[in-house]
């Protein structure tokens, strides 16, 4: 069941940026935005990435879905790398997309450092 859930998760994620992409953000982005630090490119870009982090954040649950099936004595680690993984890729697209201008990058590597850390030396 773990494992069709996880597959489930993966199916959505790609489902909701897909479509997401095509038929709401398109959409959305022909229309009168805020505009953001002068124009309304932020405004598109933080959209954006803030739309595909669900899908990121829902592939990172299919993760722990997977360890999960199967656990193993060092279950902690695994799913803080798993965490990591996700606060990592969202910081990547925070950063990339908003070209640093949208601060959450930061905290969103410092959560991934400390999971990591965690990880590592716990």
């Amino acid at each position: 069941m773990l494992v069709t859930s996880a597959c489930l998760a993966i199916f959505i994620g790609l489902v909701h940026s897909y479509l997401g992409e095509r038929y709401i953000l398109t959409r959305l982005f022909k229309g009168d935005l805020p505009k953001l630090l002068g124009s309304d490119w932020f405004t598109k870009r933080t959209l954006r990435f803030a739309w595909h982090l669900t899908t990121v954040a829902w592939w990172g649950f299919a993760a722990i879905l997977f360890l999960l099936t199967n656990p193993s004595g060092d279950i902690q680690k695994q799913i803080l790398v798993v965490i990591a993984g996700v606060f990592f890729v969202s910081g990547l697209f925070s950063s990339v997309l908003t070209k640093g201008k949208h601060i959450s990058w930061i905290f969103f590597w410092l959560i991934a450092s400390l999971s990591f850390y965690t990880a590592l030396f716990s």
